[in-house]
Order: C-alpha cells, then sequence, then structure tokens
C-alpha cells in the first residue's frame, strides 16, 4: 500500500509542471481570443460614431471620442511593445493627431493588429516574468491584462459618448 501511495504521489509531482505548463498556455491563449473580440467589439463601436462626431466630448475634462480611441490605440502598442514582446510601437505621437474616422479606424487596426502578434509569438512560459513598470514591479501576466482592462475602461466611456448622440451601443462580443 505504501509503494502505491509513493509511487501516485511521485506521478502526481512529475506531472505538476506539465499542469502548470498548461494553465499557462490556457491564459495566453485565452487572452489572445479576448483580444480578438475586443477588436471586434472596439470595430464595431468606433464605426457606429459618424464622422462629425468624432471630436464630440461629453465635458472639457474627457478626451474626444477619436482621442479616446487613439489613446486606446497608443496604449496596446507600447504595453505590447514596452513589456509583453519586442519590436517598436507602431503607433506615433504624430497618430494622436488625427482626426478622420478612417484614419483612427486604421491606427486602431494597426494597434490590434501588432498587439495580436506579439501574444501569438508569447511563450506563456514567461508569463511570471518581471518587468519595471511605472506603477511598481508587475510580472507579463499582469501587464496582458491590464492590456485588456485598460482598453475596457477606455471603450465603455465611449460606449456613454454614443448613448449621449442617440445611438444605441452594439451588443457585446465578450469571452
Amino acid at each position: 500500500m505504501r509503494h502505491i501511495c509513493v509511487c501516485l504521489f511521485l506521478a502526481l509531482l512529475f506531472n505538476l509542471p506539465l499542469s502548470g505548463q498548461k494553465i499557462e498556455s490556457l491564459f495566453v491563449e485565452s487572452a489572445i481570443k479576448k483580444l480578438q473580440h475586443a477588436r471586434e467589439y472596439t470595430l464595431q463601436v468606433a464605426n457606429l460614431m459618424p464622422e462629425e462626431k468624432y471630436a464630440f466630448t461629453p465635458s472639457t475634462q474627457e478626451m474626444s471620442f477619436g482621442a479616446q480611441l487613439l489613446h486606446l490605440s497608443a496604449n496596446l502598442g507600447w504595453l505590447s511593445s514596452s513589456y509583453i514582446g519586442a519590436g517598436k510601437n507602431p503607433i506615433t505621437k504624430e497618430d494622436a493627431k488625427l482626426v478622420k474616422k478612417e484614419e483612427i479606424i486604421g491606427i486602431l487596426n494597426k494597434a490590434y493588429d501588432f498587439s495580436l502578434d506579439i501574444l501569438t509569438k508569447f511563450d506563456a512560459q514567461n508569463l511570471s516574468d518581471s518587468v519595471i513598470f511605472f506603477a511598481g514591479p508587475m510580472n507579463k501576466m499582469q501587464i496582458i491584462n491590464l492590456l485588456n482592462d485598460h482598453q475596457t475602461h477606455h471603450r465603455a466611456q465611449i460606449l456613454v459618448y454614443l448613448r449621449l448622440q442617440g445611438i444605441k451601443p452594439p451588443n457585446y462580443i465578450g469571452w
């Protein structure tokens, strides 16, 4: 009986790293799928707002609808290039000056393409790697979560902008 328990314990012990790898890979796969859905949903939102309303802001303290999308795009590129993978952020300071709907949607697509490419190439074994972040040390898993959280925050704001313009937002596309 003791021999069976020891064998079972050793089997479980040697299987744990494999289980951890599966969980890490599942996390990255889920993050990629979530980012793909976020892209689809964000583009639906961006396309609903008429071009002449891209400069709309509900108050002087808020960014305009278009500026929110550009900020979201720049952040996707920054977090992906600086903390998750290698490469140069494809969104430049010049892009922040764009005002035309078509151009802003082009930047949005460029940012999502870049971030999805970084995540697709990301090695799940590096999720626990530490990075120096302005808000304090974080690991790459936290940065990937932040990538999603930040875009959700700004997209939620522009959903309100749509409603203030009498436009019904699209149905949510989640996980």
